[in-house]
């Protein structure tokens, strides 16, 4: 699928599933506040289209975003022009700064390729924060409660468009490959895009295990805003 128009559905489509990014937000806030008193800044890694900061900006004094995708991070800048956003790899980065929290969303943690990499992301989301800072991450998937042949639908609207989406993901090996198929109709046509995701799968005590390499404290937190759970790490 063409990055710049799945960047336009993006939004669309989760708005469609009723996720509500100021709850979110609000959460998290409490979560790194619990953590780590007088928390004044805060890192968005993999932040998207600015959906978390665009409410986070109200509960820290600082927070800045990164995002590896050009598309994305134009509608964010276009919408939080007075948030400095980053165009960088969560595997791999130096913003030269630490912060007091660091969050990594949307199991966006999925798509490193192996322990290496989940080791060298966590490494890096932790020397972004200052000792007893708090580093958060949603999980991908793990291996246990992955559904084979697992099909997921959403059908979105807005005043120009629909859009319907329609996923099939299957086991391979150590990941899970997720075959993604959309019709976008506007008043110019339909359009058929195709999306294919690779996202590794790692156990909750790999996860642990990465966070304790980082030099973090981790705990598992479940809640039902985040349905896979958050892991929440505190730098020593």
């Amino acid at each position: 699928m063409y990055e710049t128009e799945f960047a336009d559905v993006y939004d669309l489509i989760y708005r469609s599933r009723g996720k509500d990014y100021a709850v979110e937000a609000a959460f998290l806030a409490e979560l790194v506040k619990e953590r780590h008193a007088g928390t004044g800044s805060l890192l968005d890694v993999a932040s998207g289209t600015g959906g978390h900061l665009r409410h986070l900006r109200e509960a820290f004094p600082h927070v800045e975003g990164l995002e590896i995708s050009p598309d994305m991070l134009r509608i964010a800048r276009r919408r939080l022009p007075e948030v400095t956003m980053h165009q960088g790899d969560m595997r791999d980065f130096d913003l030269g700064r630490t912060f007091d929290a660091a969050i990594l969303m949307f199991s966006s943690i999925g798509y490193v390729a192996d322990r290496a990499e989940l080791d060298r992301t966590l490494a890096g989301l932790a020397r972004h924060v200052v000792p007893g800072g708090v580093v958060i991450v949603e999980p991908w998937v793990f291996p246990d409660t992955f559904v084979p042949g697992y099909v997921a639908a959403d059908l979105a609207r807005d005043d120009s468009r629909t859009v319907s989406r329609i996923s099939h993901s299957v086991r391979d090996g150590d990941a899970v490959r997720m075959t993604q198929h959309y019709l976008c109709a506007d008043a110019t046509g339909i359009r058929h895009l195709t999306d294919v995701h690779r996202l590794a799968l790692f156990t909750r005590e790999q996860y642990e295990d990465a966070f304790t390499r980082a030099g973090c404290r981790v705990e598992f937190v479940l809640t039902e805003l985040f349905h896979r759970g958050l892991f929440v790490g505190v730098r020593e």
